[in-house]
């Protein structure tokens, strides 16, 4: 069974090196002004050009317009988008990218809701609703959900609570295509600890052989 690994929240080339010399798979920017975690587009295309090849880069949006989702996109070499907050999916179809949807999951009932994507995105990307916040929270999800939500197949990414400890349960639990992880990682938000990073990998990769 392979796992991809997403760290998200990257905001310097120092972390971002770290990370892809561990065997991640992708790399997440947060362009969500809000966020602890926000890096202004010129940085985060700087990284990009530096970064080594094969490594996915993924831009993180709140409730942006298309245009500027586009101009970003552009710029900073992203290899999808991922939407955290209220786009429909109309507005998916519409801005003609690649698209991660996030939900930030309450209960059961919000499984109607992503159904609703199916068709439009590459993958759904499942967090714990925390009110106010979108997103990087460490809150635990619930698993049961998720494997609700990988019978609509469409690639499931779980995030919410993933950290060293916690991610070999994650995955034997939902067998998600990928997961992605803030917070579990960092030393503090936006700055990452290598010696996390590196016990997630190594956590990752024993439950890999342990499932194959």
């Amino acid at each position: 069974m392979r796992v991809r690994i997403k760290i998200c929240g990257i905001t310097n080339f120092e972390d971002a090196l770290k990370a892809c010399s561990l065997g991640i798979d992708v790399i997440g920017f947060n362009f969500y002004k809000k966020s602890s975690r926000y890096i202004l587009p010129s940085k985060a295309r700087e990284i990009s050009l530096k970064l080594p090849p094969f490594i996915s880069v993924v831009g993180v949006f709140v409730n942006e317009k298309i245009e500027k989702i586009r101009k970003i996109t552009s710029e900073c070499f992203l290899s999808a988008v991922q939407l955290h907050g209220d786009e429909t999916p109309e507005f998916v179809e519409k801005l003609n990218l690649p698209v991660i949807k996030a939900f930030r999951i309450k209960g059961e009932k919000d499984t109607e809701e992503i159904r609703k994507y199916t068709g439009k995105v590459k993958a759904f990307l499942l967090d714990t609703y925390v009110k106010g916040e979108f997103g990087g929270t460490g809150k635990n999800f619930n698993w049961e959900i998720a494997r609700k939500v990988k019978k609509f197949n469409v690639p499931v990414i779980l995030a919410g609570g993933i950290n060293p400890l916690s991610v070999k349960d994650a995955i034997k639990e939902v067998k998600p295509f990928a997961i992605d992880v803030a917070s579990g990682v960092e030393r503090k938000p936006g700055i990452k600890d290598f010696h996390l990073m590196k016990e997630l990998v190594n956590k990752v990769k024993e439950i890999e052989n342990e499932l194959s």
